[in-house]
């Protein structure tokens, strides 16, 4: 996939907000996204800015497609995610998009490995020993056989952006990956993100409340 394209998107929520700008429904939101015609290509690296409650994991969820409650388009290259079938999606979701969710999604009652190799049993993607580099490289090393329910939010932070790079990818999206996390940890993790999408070629998306992954970003967009 070489492109996911938002047309004219506004979410069913912020309808009535946008009608009553001028009370004909044809309001115009303060955003690069919301309303507009906005094109993320394959191999850049996007930054999403914005306050709570202005949709950033509502964007994330239109281009996984868990959510649908929105007028306009989302397009993937071209095509209408809304003609998408089942395996259409699941399609997507193995082979072409990976997302880290702000609220992570982790099993408490597995082990922080298990965790992440549940994934990796479907994809075939990583071996051991790279994932337990990885684990290393993280400062989580002593954690591998943590259950993952007895661990701080940070650490499960760094558990979770494992598992989201188990997979091929053309575009990662991370919704505020780095809420938790002091500085060093977050700059490795901004490395270890870098340099798998750059091995895939891919495009990588993050949404900030605030504070921000440390990337060289090319466009930086505010929802």
């Amino acid at each position: 996939m070489n492109k996911i394209q938002f047309k004219n998107v506004l979410p069913q929520v912020f309808a009535s907000a946008a009608s009553a700008i001028d009370g004909v429904g044809q309001g115009t939101f303060a955003s690069d996204i919301w309303q507009k015609d906005v094109c993320f290509e394959r191999g850049h690296h996007y930054l999403i800015e914005a306050d709570s409650g202005k949709g950033k994991s509502t964007f994330c969820s239109y281009i996984l497609g868990y959510r649908h409650d929105y007028s306009g388009q989302v397009l993937f290259d071209e095509k209408d995610s809304r003609s998408y079938s089942i395996s259409d999606w699941s399609n997507l979701r193995q082979r072409h998009i990976s997302c880290l969710f702000q609220e992570l999604r982790l099993f408490p009652e597995l082990t922080a490995f298990e965790n992440v190799e549940i994934k990796n049993k479907l994809t075939s993607h990583k071996t051991r020993q790279q994932i337990e580099g990885w684990f290393e490289r993280l400062g989580i090393a002593d954690k591998l056989i943590a259950k993952v329910g007895r661990m701080s939010f940070g650490q499960q932070q760094r558990v979770a952006l494992m598992r989201c790079l188990v997979q091929p990818f053309d575009f990662l999206l991370a919704d505020e990956p780095i809420s938790h996390l002091d500085d060093r940890n977050a700059e490795t993790m901004a490395a270890l993100i870098k340099e798998e999408a750059d091995h895939q070629g891919a495009s990588i998306i993050v949404t900030s409340i605030g504070k921000r992954l440390p990337l060289d970003y090319e466009f930086t967009l505010q929802l």
